[in-house]
């Protein structure tokens, strides 16, 4: 097996800031084009808000998720030195993820965003939801805990060793973070969203979606991606168009995937996008891999 494989990955909702995307707006003629495209397929001005607007703007979500993939797809194409053995993406991210690896276009993976951040925010509607970050427990205690409470609430993002996040109905997640606390986590913490995203609440987005992803083409991609719902390198395009959908509702493995990258071969990890939270959580999940 070859090893010293490169790693690109894409970042998730929250990795939003104002400004975002700007400079290489201004400083490379490919970026401003890919912009341009996306503002009209969109049919409004993303760039505005993305540039010029407000925190409040740019957390809405059906501006925040197509805003962070169309910042990703536009910072990777202009690295063109370098070549990635295997991609991953953090919840949204793994859209990114694909358009890189060659399994979706462009233009189909903006729209397709785009549906999910519309259908996404109407299931928050539906079922007011919320999310918390656990600290300090193992995986398993987590999930174990929130199989104990009665009302919606599941493991939803395993981001990296002793830190997961929780996702469900408000009392379920209350219930939660209470019986968490009192088995040994350091802080369960309410987060600033606005829905229960990668729970079952997610449900009729996933329903919204189906026919959106279905009826779009997925090809091979030229390397593998480690999706959310598996944690396991993928190539088969009818496979990920099906964990496409179920990442709604199923949780984000990020830890898992990255171990199995690691165990995979991969050596050097690459983030593509606003902010830089997933180094963080690549570091904290294996210190003896390269992070850029």
């Amino acid at each position: 097996m070859q090893h010293n494989k490169i790693v690109f990955v894409f970042p998730g909702q929250g990795a939003q800031y104002v400004g975002m995307g700007k400079d290489l707006y201004d400083n490379y003629p490919l970026a401003r084009e890919l912009m341009i495209q996306a503002n009209e397929e969109l049919g409004f001005a993303i760039t505005d808000i993305m540039f010029e607007g407000t925190e409040e703007d740019l957390r809405q979500t059906r501006v925040t998720q197509p805003a962070i993939f169309l910042h990703s797809v536009v910072a990777c194409r202009l690295m063109t030195k370098l070549r990635p053995d295997m991609v991953a993406g953090h919840s949204l991210g793994e859209f990114s993820a694909l358009v890189i690896a060659g399994a979706l276009d462009m233009g189909d993976g903006l729209r397709l965003v785009s549906q999910r951040a519309q259908a996404m925010q109407e299931a928050c509607e539906l079922s007011p939801g919320t999310m918390a970050a656990v600290l300090g427990l193992p995986d398993d205690k987590v999930a174990e805990v929130c199989g104990s409470v009665e009302d919606v609430v599941v493991a939803a993002n395993y981001n990296c060793p002793g830190q997961v996040v929780i996702s469900g109905s408000l009392s379920g997640v209350e219930q939660a973070c209470k019986a968490l606390k009192e088995v040994g986590a350091k802080r369960a913490l309410k987060l600033p969203v606005s829905g229960a995203f990668h729970s079952p609440l997610m449900q009729p987005a996933a329903e919204r979606l189906q026919k959106a992803i279905m009826d779009t083409s997925f090809y091979t991609p030229i390397f593998p991606i480690y999706q959310n719902v598996s944690a396991r390198a993928e190539k088969n395009k009818h496979i990920i168009q099906k964990q496409l959908l179920e990442q709604l509702t199923s949780p984000v493995r990020w830890t898992q995937s990255v171990q199995q990258m690691v165990a995979d071969g991969a050596t050097m990890f690459y983030e593509f996008g606003p902010g830089d939270v997933l180094k963080g959580l690549i570091r904290k999940i294996n210190s003896d891999v390269e992070v850029g």
